[in-house]
């Protein structure tokens, strides 16, 4: 964060960076904020795959993975929204809990070309 001065307040205030995006494109990212899961998983809204979670600390002795096969709906920095293909059933877990993805068709991702 930055740190800011406005007269008259007589101290410091923080401020988060203002990012801009060329072209107003929304779907173009900076460079270095393209290659984080959940930008891939949004590329990928609709596909079909199946998602893994793992959880520390489990109610159950042995259920401490999830598996869901389904697909990616919404994505944000700290959560993911599944919507299951068999039941319908949506569930939101945050990212810390996700392992990986497995899905059977090519992904979209970012133009590699610099």
């Amino acid at each position: 964060m930055v740190q800011y001065y406005y007269p008259g307040y007589g101290q410091q205030q923080m401020a988060p960076p203002q990012t801009s995006y060329s072209g107003g494109n929304p779907n173009v990212l900076p460079i270095r904020e393209q290659s984080y899961i959940e930008n891939i998983l949004r590329l990928n809204r609709g596909k079909p795959g199946i998602f893994h979670f793992s959880f520390e600390h489990a109610i159950e002795a042995g259920k401490n993975t999830k598996e869901v096969a389904g697909m990616v709906e919404a994505a944000g920095r700290d959560h993911v929204i599944l919507s299951e293909a068999k039941t319908g059933r949506r569930y939101l877990f945050p990212m810390i809990y996700f392992d990986y993805a497995e899905f059977d068709e090519e992904l979209n991702y970012f133009d590699q070309t610099p």
